[in-house]
């Protein structure tokens, strides 16, 4: 029996973590490097797990209060 696929992505891409933080790819990939912002690797595709990119915004969230 197949299961269904979920409707919401469980990863986003670049492009995708830019436009929702509406930042640059460089910033992007800056977070990464820096191990601000995880994420993964499949293949030659880098990709942001969801919760990796709400922990990061609940991190700075925190900061800033």
């Amino acid at each position: 029996m197949l299961t269904a696929v979920p409707m919401t992505p469980e990863a986003l891409t670049v492009p995708e973590v830019m436009a929702a933080l509406r930042i640059s790819r460089f910033k992007v990939y800056d977070l990464i490097r820096s191990n601000e912002l995880h994420s993964i690797t499949i293949g030659r595709a880098r990709r942001v797990p969801v919760d990796s990119l709400c922990a990061y915004m609940r991190d700075r969230m925190e900061d800033a209060a």
